[in-house]
């Protein structure tokens, strides 16, 4: 009897190792490109000792080989060593001739080994939206990658989950909608015309894809790492469980006022395709539609908001609003998350040392770019007039501002420190600035046509 119980669990385990052998297939015979094509850049893939072989040359865009067929939901599983320089690994990749002439855009998985960001694992948005989970989300796991050695990738792509493994460790776990079914490309970045880079190489090989039986081998939430979701007004799952809510729902202005009205302003704000818009006008502050703020008022919360400048334009988020300071002309009083368009709008050359520029807190402190990405100038810290993500943390007088996932204003308004920064300020006039324990959320009417989604909160 025991030696047939034996047999019976032997049995059943050599069958459940042929399964899952067999639901993992190699898109790589080994030996040729058959299968793989070379798209936009001239950079050589070659076959050697049973591994793709792409090589860094100058004067070429970025050069993807990519897989001739599409996959929708799948996993895929593959090694990669390189040295310098980036590379990245397209899934559910898109080259459609009415975008950018066929240029590669889409999810990509980064393969950044520079000591300054480290972003391996991270999920951006090639040619497209740009970083959608920079690894600053989970900055644990960076050590995970080991710079020149071989290492092992996991992409899981199952309905709106986009996730990524490097060395079997969780790194970005990111909900998003855009893209259901594409194709597999692996990068070599463009170089330009650096000597230093001519000739460096990017090794893949052992790259198998699963298509089947996803739930059995998908690996199990991670609660410990930050999600990130873009789904459009709509919670995921995940955020529903941990307590979040919708701040405004995409369709109605239930939950919002004008800061200066007991109902919502009349005109002024447009909402179309789920979207809300302040509608442009001379540039004044609060004088055409006015702000609107949330009915309710917050203390300490996670909030974030997607927004989108028009050229040249300005607005804000403000939080420990007091509607009740300011019933005069202009805005409503409340520290603020700057909106600006830094480059064209003159208030970002006004205050002091940048204060008023996009992310900071106005008139206060000066968002920190080097933050946000340390090899990009300042003015690169936002997707150009195209969706990005502002987010406000407060847990009693410590605050953070982020864009775009990137901590750029770190402060405590607490103390004779605080009160000395607000003397030296425009809100020198208003009695214990910013020292509310609690407030109304408030999105700003500047006479400039910016747009929101996606807003919502989580108590603390």
């Amino acid at each position: 009897m025991k030696q047939f119980a034996f047999l019976l669990i032997f049995s059943s385990l050599f069958l459940i190792s042929c399964q899952e052998k067999d639901d993992f297939t190699p898109i790589f015979n080994g030996e040729d490109l058959s299968g793989w094509h070379i798209v936009n850049g001239t950079a050589p893939f070659t076959v050697e000792d049973g591994m793709i072989v792409g090589t860094c040359v100058a004067g070429s865009p970025n050069s993807f080989l990519c897989t001739e067929a599409t996959y929708g939901d799948f996993i895929l599983i593959f090694d990669a060593k390189f040295e310098e320089g980036n590379s990245g690994v397209m899934f559910r990749g898109q080259s459609n001739p009415e975008y950018k002439n066929g240029r590669v855009h889409g999810y990509q998985m980064e393969m950044d080994p520079s000591p300054k960001r480290a972003w391996t694992g991270g999920i951006y948005d090639e040619a497209r939206r740009a970083w959608l989970y920079p690894m600053e989300y989970n900055k644990e796991a960076k050590p995970s990658f080991h710079k020149g050695e071989w290492n092992s990738y996991r992409i899981e792509a199952i309905g709106n989950s986009l996730r990524t493994f490097v060395n079997d460790v969780p790194f970005a776990d990111l909900v998003d909608d855009v893209d259901a079914e594409g194709f597999i490309g692996l990068q070599v970045h463009s170089i330009g015309n650096n000597e230093e880079h001519i000739g460096q190489k990017n090794i893949f090989k052992n790259i198998k894809i699963c298509t089947t039986n996803l739930d059995k081998h998908k690996t199990p939430d991670n609660p410990n790492i930050t999600q990130v979701s873009y789904l459009t007004n709509e919670l995921s799952e995940r955020e529903m469980t941990e307590g979040w809510k919708l701040l405004w729902d995409g369709k109605t202005t239930e939950g919002w006022r004008g800061a200066k009205l007991e109902g919502f302003p009349e005109s002024g704000w447009i909402i179309e395709d789920g979207i809300l818009s302040v509608e442009k006008t001379d540039g004044a502050e609060s004088a055409h539609g006015g702000d609107i703020v949330t009915v309710d008022e917050y203390e300490n919360f996670i909030l974030e908001a997607d927004f989108k400048l028009s050229k040249g334009a300005n607005s804000g988020i403000k939080y420990f609003v007091d509607t009740e300071l300011n019933k005069g002309a202009g805005s409503s009083i409340g520290c603020e998350y700057q909106i600006l368009d830094d480059k064209l709008h003159p208030d970002a050359k006004m205050g002091k040392d940048g204060n008023r520029t996009l992310a900071s807190l106005y008139d206060l402190i000066t968002a920190n770019a080097k933050n946000f990405n340390p090899d990009l100038p300042q003015q690169k810290r936002l997707n150009e007039y195209s969706w990005n993500r502002a987010k406000i943390i407060v847990q009693g007088d410590d605050v953070e501002h982020y864009l775009n996932g990137i901590l750029v204003v770190k402060y405590n308004r607490g103390g004779q420190q605080w009160r000395d920064l607000v003397a030296e300020s425009k809100y020198k006039k208003w009695p214990n600035f910013g020292e509310a324990r609690k407030g109304h959320i408030l999105l700003q009417d500047h006479g400039d046509e910016v747009s929101f989604k996606n807003i919502k909160i989580k108590s603390l």
